[in-house]
């Protein structure tokens, strides 16, 4: 199973911004800058807490990790794909070609909240087509996300992100191999255009080795090795998408015919939940630990 994740600001709140920062003497924006420290290094998606927004619909309000470099006069937001944003906080507006327009971001960092804004000017006549504010805000359980997007805010999404070693490992189930020997078979199913299968072998010596592969136009476009290992009186799934290094998720939920497998320190899934129907049918799914709607796959058995 495949792992895998607006008008500009008011003129006068720019002024501001450039007045305070203009303001600071060196030594008071060096302090800042070392508050600014706590920002620093990588930050993982732990939970959506925007009020009353259904579990189902919970979802990150931007890159599920990302990191965060603190420079003079700035802060650098590290994205996927080595791409990094640059946010100053001297009050000064970086602008950027875009397709079709111009893109123009700024920062601030003021009572304790680093405050990020992108906007997107039309070449055609200079009219905003887009706007993203982010404020980052550092708490006792870890940083606070919030996103506008659009004014008035089309989307507003609050979330927290932590550093993945500060995120709690969840307590395994005791089991041993053969409480899995309902997954042993060879599985086969369709998502969209693509066929998909996955086959595990008995349970035998403390583990259990399966395989997929997706197929689609006639060519295989993914595949996966996987294994199910007993460890510490519990047991561990262990992914390796194309072949590259393990990712180990522990089995914290067990029943008769279930089974679930959690790594929240992941980025992307960080549950994994096989369920076998009284029909012998097998149904896995890819999610978040915390909400959203999973990812979920339909097998059966092949001699079916």
């Amino acid at each position: 199973m495949y792992l895998n994740t607006w008008t500009a600001t008011a003129l006068a709140l720019l002024t501001t911004f450039g007045a305070a920062m203009a303001a600071l003497a060196p030594s008071a924006r060096s302090a800042q800058v070392d508050d600014l420290s706590a920002f620093a290094g990588e930050w993982l998606y732990v939970e959506d807490r925007t009020e009353g927004r259904p579990t189902e619909e919970q979802q990150p309000p931007m890159s599920v990790t990302f990191g965060l470099r603190i420079e003079k006069d700035a802060v650098v937001m590290e994205r996927a794909r080595g791409r990094e944003e640059r946010i100053p906080l001297d009050g000064a507006t970086i602008e950027a070609p875009a397709t079709g327009s111009t893109r123009r971001s700024r920062g601030a960092w003021k009572d304790g909240v680093l405050e990020y804004e992108v906007d997107y000017l039309r070449e055609s006549d200079n009219a905003v087509v887009g706007l993203i504010r982010r404020e980052f805000r550092i708490t006792p359980d870890g940083l606070l996300v919030r996103v506008v997007v659009g004014d008035p805010a089309q989307l507003d999404s609050v979330a927290l992100y932590r550093h993945p070693q500060d995120i709690p490992l969840p307590a395994p189930a005791q089991a041993t191999i053969a409480d899995l020997t309902w997954l042993a078979d060879a599985w086969v199913g369709t998502r969209r255009t693509a066929s998909i299968e996955e086959r595990w072998t008995p349970p035998l010596g403390g583990a259990m080795l399966g395989v997929s592969r997706t197929v689609k136009g006639g060519s295989m476009v993914a595949f996966e090795y996987l294994r199910i290992v007993e460890r510490d009186g519990g047991l561990v799934y262990v992914a390796q998408p194309g072949g590259h290094p393990p990712t180990e998720f522990v089995l914290t939920e067990l029943g008769t015919t279930s089974a679930v497998f959690e790594n929240p320190r992941h980025d992307s899934p960080q549950r994994i939940v096989y369920e076998l129907s009284a029909e012998g049918s097998l149904s896995a799914s890819i999610g978040f630990a915390k909400g959203g709607r999973p990812q979920r796959f339909e097998f059966t058995r092949e001699d079916n």
